[in-house]
């Protein structure tokens, strides 16, 4: 028998040569089982040598690795290229050469691409990226339907039991603190936990607010403390920053703007829906109706959630920085971590322009329903008609405006557009004397705030890695209940003390200063995340 410079396997015995173990073009035998790989010895001055138990092509064991293994359970391999019993084998053919680039290489590529090119199905489950996307649209618009009839009835249900002004600003600011002190927390247990479990959660807990309010407007229970105790679910109502997760994980950068805008979109058609249902209920059915209603919406909304949303949205780069098996997991609360997320390269620039600029609009707003009973002598009827007609132009803004614009200019070409937006709208509010002059200042106010908030957020989430996109946005998400915390006050006290033109001269004078900011140092423009 002669002997060969290469080793085969014995005659008459399967096996592959496979690029997915460690001795690449050694033969494993096709007929042994994992753990009873057969050992034979090469011949001397061969340096391929089979070891014993090592898996062979095919493996499960193979297909769980990330990137899985070249041949799938069902491929078959070509044939072992030798004669004999330790026969030298020939060299291998071209046609052999291009079977194994057609069977390797596309789970190599699968194995390292991006994040937004190479996930896999498993992952994903059973619905493809836009049907996921679509969902979360949906999820969202349910959210801020069932949030705005909530918010419907909170005054009629306070007067019904009892409660003053100062009693229902008690349970204004206790919400709006536990979204403020949570916000950041839950983005955190969004990254660790994943999409599912974080949506699911949310919904959950908005399901006991909506439970909690049914309860509190039956005669027969203690109204009062039932009312108070539904502020307490709203620590865990953060919809918003983990459906802006899902479409920043599942999107590619230059994607992202437009997409975060149609969530404005969906808010838009929650204000309208959620304020139409909430107030038509509330007269014909009385004030459980629309509790029953938003808590049956929302156990929906935790199905879908549960049943349809991936486990996980972080792409392969994330599992990459994945700490190893048997290592201990970072706790969600883990303030220290979160704050470290602040310190990043520009990422205090960008937050304190996201929270300077609105701040001032923002404190018009939260005071708009007694500036329109004050300033602008409007009836509760007209009031609701403004806000229906604002939360259109927001619709139009974010849903078309905006993706138009983020595929012609840049981030930074925005951002100064904007800036430059709230400083011509301060200039109208403090001259502002009459509704109609409000209507006229209404779609550069709403272009300003929309645009601000969808381009900061994108950027901020391009400075952080992948792994803490939740983080972020949970941050993002505590802007607005730092204004509805700070702003009755403070705005309160400004208006009584100057009247409606003060909100004007402080929007000129902090957005002068924002812009300046931004002309003397302008921000990044980053094609893709950290690493």
């Amino acid at each position: 028998m002669e002997l060969g410079t290469e080793a085969g396997p014995p005659a008459g015995v399967g096996g592959a040569v496979c690029p997915c173990l460690p001795s690449h073009g050694s033969y494993v035998p096709g007929d042994q089982q994992l753990s009873k790989v057969e050992k034979w010895r090469p011949p001397v001055g061969s340096s391929k040598v089979q070891v014993a138990g090592e898996p062979r092509c095919g493996d499960p064991l193979l297909q769980a690795r990330p990137g899985g293994c070249c041949l799938g359970p069902s491929d078959s391999a070509p044939p072992p290229r030798s004669t004999g019993l330790l026969a030298p084998a020939p060299p291998a053919s071209r046609s052999d050469l291009s079977w194994v680039l057609r069977r390797c290489l596309p789970r190599m590529q699968g194995a390292w691409a991006p994040r937004d090119q190479g996930q896999s199905h498993s992952r994903m489950g059973a619905l493809n990226r836009p049907s996921v996307i679509l969902l979360t649209y949906v999820l969202a618009t349910i959210e801020f339907t069932c949030l705005f009839m909530q918010f419907s009835i909170m005054p009629y249900l306070s007067r019904n039991l009892g409660l003053d002004s100062i009693a229902f600003g008690y349970l204004q600011t206790i919400f709006g603190v536990l979204q403020l002190l949570c916000g950041p927390v839950f983005g955190r247990f969004a990254d660790q936990h994943g999409a599912r479990a974080a949506l699911t959660l949310s919904f959950l807990s908005a399901l006991t607010l909506y439970l909690l309010l049914v309860a509190a407007s039956s005669p027969a229970l203690p109204g009062v403390y039932l009312l108070f105790a539904s502020r307490l679910p709203g620590a865990l109502m953060h919809t918003m920053p983990v459906a802006q997760m899902v479409i920043t994980d599942l999107l590619a950068p230059e994607e992202r703007p437009k997409a975060l805008g149609r969530l404005g979109l969906c808010f838009g058609v929650g204000v309208i829906l959620g304020s139409l249902l909430g107030g038509t209920l509330i007269s014909a059915y009385g004030i459980q109706c629309p509790a029953i209603l938003a808590a049956l919406a929302t156990l929906l909304g935790a199905v879908l959630s549960f049943t349809c949303i991936p486990a996980s949205t972080k792409g392969a780069r994330t599992d990459a920085q994945a700490p190893p098996p048997g290592s201990p997991r970072a706790s969600v609360f883990d303030l220290k971590a979160i704050g470290s997320l602040l310190r990043l390269p520009d990422v205090p620039r960008i937050f304190l322009v996201k929270v300077a600029s609105t701040f001032p609009s923002g404190l018009f707003m939260i005071m708009f329903s007694i500036i329109s009973m004050d300033f602008f002598q409007l009836e509760a009827a007209q009031a609701g008609y403004l806000m229906s007609f604002f939360g259109l132009l927001q619709m139009v803004t974010q849903g078309l405006v905006i993706g138009w614009l983020s595929s012609h200019f840049s981030e930074e070409a925005l951002l100064r557009a904007s800036v430059l937006v709230f400083i011509a709208v301060g200039l109208a509010m403090a001259s502002m004397s009459s509704v109609f002059h409000f209507c006229l200042l209404v779609p550069g106010l709403v272009f300003s705030m929309c645009s601000l908030n969808v381009v900061t957020d994108s950027m901020l989430t391009k400075a952080v890695s992948s792994s803490d996109t939740g983080t972020m946005l949970g941050l993002c998400a505590s802007v607005q209940p730092l204004l509805r915390t700070l702003g009755p006050t403070l705005g309160g006290l400004l208006y009584r003390s100057f009247g409606v033109p003060i909100f004007g001269h402080v929007q000129i004078v902090v957005n002068t200063l924002v812009l300046l900011l931004l002309w003397r140092k302008p921000m990044p423009q980053r094609k893709d995340k950290v690493r």
